[in-house]
């Protein structure tokens, strides 16, 4: 689905999509506008984090929430957890317009869904905000440890990341070690700032970038890395670009300046069209790990706080990213197919069947 159909009818877009179910959440006391979209079900509850952004428009929210729920549904099924795809945001500046009452009034919201939703925090949200929410539902992740939770996501969201990374350069170069190797990580918030300590800790040459200037610098020196402006990262000769801000850096304009071998990143719907660009860095012979293939350790991290699981099990269950970033890749060498068709093929079977184990008594 392009932009431009975000002005196309809500239930067109549902369809288009096969979502299960969009919430619409508005609340004039606390200045709440938020949506809440369910994709699937099949193999459990439907998780997903919630978002904070100024949108430039209400369809805009729609068009993200729907994407990034439905991408939610895949991650859960290609990570092989029993847990299926939403998503949540709300429209507004996380710096200016939240408040208490507005996060627990949207727990409120959460909690009217009976357990079909849960959520965790994403851009524009925090720990803190979590707290909030869980004062009005049990059905949210990502609470601090002190509250018995599993704490910040980043960590185990990097680490996940970093084994995609190796896995995409198996594949590349014939073994999976990074020394010496260059990287571009474009957006250094929580997650793109550990992949850097990561990557630095491996000897890696890596290359930062960010909208804010200030933290370029102050991690660039931290790290030892290289600070590189927005607008010239596309002109780098480098090994591997990892994307770890917003959405759809990878587009018809910058996949044909690209300079590089690999894209691994933590950002969410990387490719602008997954059709269109797929195919493009597929013909152009540039190796892409799909985004919700390889940034699955956040919700891994958080389904292993809802199963009680030790930090040892949820960094075992991190690093099996690595073969399914295999799996995926050799799909597409073997069919010579998109590496992102390859990711929602794999996706598409486990939940179609689960659903026939789940058709039977």
């Amino acid at each position: 689905m392009s932009a431009q159909q975000t002005n196309d009818s809500i239930f067109s877009q549902l369809d288009a999509y096969g979502h299960k179910k969009v919430v619409f959440c508005s609340d004039t006391d606390t200045g709440l506008k938020g949506i809440i979209a369910i994709h699937d079900t099949t193999l459990g509850p439907a998780f997903g984090s919630t978002r904070m952004w100024t949108y430039r428009s209400e369809g805009e929210a729609l068009y993200d929430v729907l994407r990034l729920s439905k991408s939610m549904t895949y991650k859960c099924a290609i990570a092989g957890l029993n847990m299926g795809g939403g998503y949540s945001v709300i429209i507004g500046d996380s710096r200016r317009d939240k408040t208490e009452a507005m996060m627990r009034k949207f727990g409120r919201y959460i909690k009217n869904l009976n357990g079909e939703f849960i959520t965790s925090e994403d851009v524009g949200t925090s720990p803190r905000d979590m707290e909030y929410i869980r004062m009005e539902t049990e059905h949210v992740t990502g609470i601090p440890e002190s509250l018995g939770g599993s704490g910040d996501p980043a960590p185990v969201a990097a680490k996940g990341v970093l084994m995609g990374i190796k896995a995409a350069v198996k594949e590349m170069y014939g073994n999976d070690t990074i020394t010496g190797r260059s990287v571009i990580v474009q957006g250094i918030g929580h997650v793109g700032e550990t992949l850097v300590k990561l990557l630095r800790e491996e000897n890696a040459k890596v290359y930062v970038s960010d909208i804010n200037d200030e933290r370029t610098r102050q991690v660039s020196k931290k790290y030892g890395a290289e600070a590189v402006s927005n607008n010239s990262i596309f002109d780098i000769d480098a090994d591997i670009y990892s994307p770890c801000a917003l959405g759809a850096t990878i587009n018809s304009q910058t996949i044909s300046k690209l300079k590089v071998g690999i894209i691994a990143g933590s950002a969410n719907n990387q490719l602008q069209d997954e059709d269109e660009h797929g195919k493009m860095l597929l013909d152009k012979g540039i190796l892409f790990a799909p985004d919700y293939v390889i940034n699955a350790g956040g919700i891994i991290n958080c389904y292993s706080e809802l199963q009680g699981f030790s930090k040892r099990r949820t960094m075992q269950l991190t690093e099996n990213i690595y073969e399914a970033t295999r799996n995926v890749l050799k799909l597409s060498k073997a069919e010579n197919i998109s590496t992102i068709e390859a990711a929602n093929k794999i996706a598409e079977k486990r939940i179609a069947d689960i659903r026939k184990v789940k058709s039977t008594y």
